[in-house]
């Protein structure tokens, strides 16, 4: 282990249920349309602040802290302590809320992509190549939203019939207001569900690729506006997830092969969190020390005088890293916390140091730009759809630690084991960033929490008892969370349709 030390529309608000039936906030009534590319762009903007929500804060933290990877701290005041301790019911708030944001989401962009239609219709054609990249922004968006329903709400696909009934997510494809909940939408099948975002991550390929054509300098490393290669980045996570593993080395192979973007060098690494800027960084949502932000590293430290954290890394997430990886030093900094009155040295998790920019006061809010998709990441899709398909996965690997450690000696790792290695990388590298419970799901692999701590026993009483030693089988219910009380209670068309278990 590494240096042990001793002894759309600005719609921010939820919806309740059934909000795909929901005006967004902030658009034109049905008698004043939209007229023009102004009107236009204003709705745009709804994109990216959906897709800035989306990919900061509980978005990510989430499913990470439900899994083994960090543990409670008794003087977190139980913040995000019924997701950790493994008490989902389908009442949780929280879950009702990612739940209800998402169909909010689907909403304002259903109602885009109309309007979208609608003024192509009679636009000129100068105008018609960026109401198509609007368009594509909006499938992106409605995509990435459907597509985390099916990654968390749905059962993984490789353990069902992905075409039984009411294995997937309520498609709503139109933004028709209707208080008749005889018209509310069932589930449909896994099967379908992915077909639907497919089909929207390719029209956003094609239209993004179609503005790009347009404009030389639409696409670079951090980007704060989707580009073809965040769209393939996109398609390359969906089709691993699902398990269709040519698609999955096909596209990402697209991004890594296109010379835009390059691995961050080993020197740079902690500069790619610290200050959000990074070759690698495919799309990086806009932020601004004067808009409301969402901190994503709040869940993990509580403290701007370095005092207390609410979840702290397990040992065996410690015990990951070797002394040459340049991420451990990165990742994790030493501080000494007063829990409960007692002073306890403990490494606590920094992948969200807070970026100096993006601060209101002198005192670090733990602010963080989101980098939901990075070269790193197409590296790992690669590797393990290689390895999936008996080809080489010894390259993508290979590039990826060059560049994490240091004197990393290439390696040809064989078919026997290769996933065993792709596994251990992808929780070093994608660590704290929303992985680990999709991959987990994907591989049908359960986990259990180490609840002490080696490294420093004074740590061992001041962990959650609840939480300390949880353990998931592969086939946990909870590895799927629930369709929220209130959606089957308001939505007469789900009778029978819960995820098994709730």
């Amino acid at each position: 282990m590494k240096k042990v030390y001793i002894s759309l529309m600005l719609l921010l608000g939820l919806l309740c249920s059934c909000s795909m039936d929901k005006a967004p906030y902030g658009s034109l009534d049905e008698t004043s349309a939209i007229q023009n590319m102004n009107d236009l762009a204003r709705l745009r903007n709804g994109v990216y602040t959906r897709l800035r929500g989306m990919t900061s804060g509980s978005w990510v933290t989430y499913s990470d802290i439900q899994m083994d990877q960090f543990h409670g701290l008794t003087s977190n005041g139980n913040r995000v302590g019924i997701i950790s301790n493994g008490l989902i019911t389908s009442s949780q708030e929280d879950i009702e809320g990612f739940f209800s944001s998402c169909y909010t989401t689907i909403a304002n962009m259903n109602y885009l992509i109309d309007q979208c239609d609608q003024l192509a219709a009679t636009a000129e054609e100068a105008d018609k190549v960026t109401i198509a990249r609007y368009k594509a922004e909006a499938c992106f968006a409605r995509a990435y939203a459907y597509f985390f329903l099916i990654d968390h709400f749905c059962q993984p696909y490789a353990k069902v019939d992905p075409t039984a009934a009411h294995t997937g997510v309520q498609i709503v494809t139109k933004y028709e207001p209707t208080g008749d909940i005889t018209k509310y939408p069932e589930r449909s099948t896994l099967e379908k569900s992915y077909v639907f975002v497919e089909e929207d991550l390719q029209n956003a390929y094609n239209g993004l690729k179609a503005y790009e054509a347009t404009d030389d300098k639409a696409v670079a490393p951090n980007a704060a506006y989707l580009s073809s290669y965040a769209v393939a980045a996109m398609q390359a996570r969906v089709a691993l997830v699902k398990g269709d593993y040519p698609t999955a080395k096909i596209k990402a192979d697209e991004v890594i092969n296109s010379g835009k973007y390059a691995l961050t060098e080993l020197a740079d690494y902690e500069k790619l969190w610290s200050d959000d800027e990074g070759t690698e960084v495919i799309f990086r949502p806009f932020m601004s020390n004067v808009e409301g932000l969402s901190s994503t590293g709040e869940a993990f430290t509580a403290s701007t005088a370095q005092t207390s954290a609410d979840y702290i890394a397990t040992y065996n997430t410690l015990n990951m890293f070797s002394d040459e990886d340049a991420r451990f030093d990165a990742l994790f900094d030493i501080w000494q916390l007063d829990i409960e009155g007692t002073k306890v040295v403990s490494y606590v998790f920094q992948k969200y140091p807070g970026n100096a920019a993006l601060r209101t006061s002198a005192e670090n809010n733990y602010m963080n730009m989101p980098k939901p998709f990075r070269l790193s990441e197409m590296y790992l899709v690669a590797a393990e759809a290689a390895a999936q398909t008996n080809a080489d996965a010894s390259p993508y690997l290979n590039a990826l630690m060059a560049k994490r450690i240091t004197g990393y000696t290439e390696t040809v790792y064989p078919a026997a084991t290769v996933m065993s290695v792709i596994k251990a990388e992808r929780q070093r590298e994608l660590l704290g960033e929303g992985f680990r419970m999709s991959d987990l799901r994907r591989w049908n692999e359960g986990f259990k929490r180490d609840g002490a701590h080696p490294e420093n026993p004074a740590l061992d009483p001041f962990i959650v008892a609840a939480g300390a030693n949880l353990s998931y089988n592969a086939d946990d219910y909870r590895f799927t969370w629930p369709i929220p009380k209130t959606e089957m209670d308001s939505n007469p068309n789900l009778a029978g349709q819960q995820n098994p278990g709730y």
